[in-house]
């Protein structure tokens, strides 16, 4: 009877440490920032102020808000293939700076659980900061793109952002004061999710909102 507990004990233990790893991946979103990231690398490619149609920052902009796995890079990848004509990704470009992310989440297996933890906390910590220590700066920074993203997906009912539509224009002008051109091409983006019209709370009014506060 003695060794069928033993034999049962095993397996209980083996098992009991998968979900750490699993929990782990979960972690690691494709955010605004990381979009950032990404539209500024793709500039540095190919030296033109806005991201190119099918490039990384229009692959990577289909999955914001969702897991960053091996397929988005993928799509990331091949995007950057598509304004190289590499066969593969550059030293600094896109797919470097996504790997780089998940090379630097995927070797602390000892800890994973703790960076499950801590990332979470992280998030939780920097959205009540946030909320409290907010720092307007009248930029379209990846703060006021994220909250463009999330305005422009209580509209389309997606998980993402719309090819063309107010996240994808504010993109275009990453890092750049909001001036009355940049809330001109997001209206025009807020107007093709909606069908011609601007929303109240929506994508311009998020940008616009931010831009009064600056200058508070």
């Amino acid at each position: 009877m003695a060794s069928k507990f033993l034999r049962l004990a095993r397996p209980a233990t083996h098992i009991s440490a998968r979900p750490f790893s699993s929990c782990s991946r979960l972690s690691i979103l494709v955010t605004s920032d990381l979009l950032s990231q990404i539209t500024a690398a793709e500039k540095r490619i190919t030296k033109q102020d806005e991201p190119v149609k099918n490039g990384p920052t229009a692959r990577a902009q289909s999955h914001v808000g969702s897991e960053l796995t091996r397929q988005v890079v993928h799509d990331i990848t091949e995007g950057e293939k598509s304004i190289t004509g590499r066969d593969g990704p550059m030293q600094g470009g896109p797919t470097s700076i996504v790997q780089a992310i998940l090379t630097r989440a995927s070797p602390q297996a000892g800890s994973r659980g703790q960076n499950t933890t801590s990332a979470s906390t992280s998030n939780s910590s920097s959205t009540s900061a946030s909320g409290a220590n907010e720092q307007h700066t009248g930029k379209l920074d990846s703060e006021t793109i994220s909250k463009i993203t999330d305005a422009e997906k209580k509209l389309t009912g997606e998980d993402g952002a719309v090819s063309g539509g107010p996240t994808a224009k504010a993109q275009q002008h990453a890092n750049e004061p909001i001036t009355s051109e940049a809330l001109s091409d997001i209206t025009a983006g807020e107007k093709s999710i909606t069908g011609g019209e601007r929303v109240k709370g929506g994508p311009t009014s998020v940008a616009q909102s931010e831009l009064g506060k600056s200058r508070s």
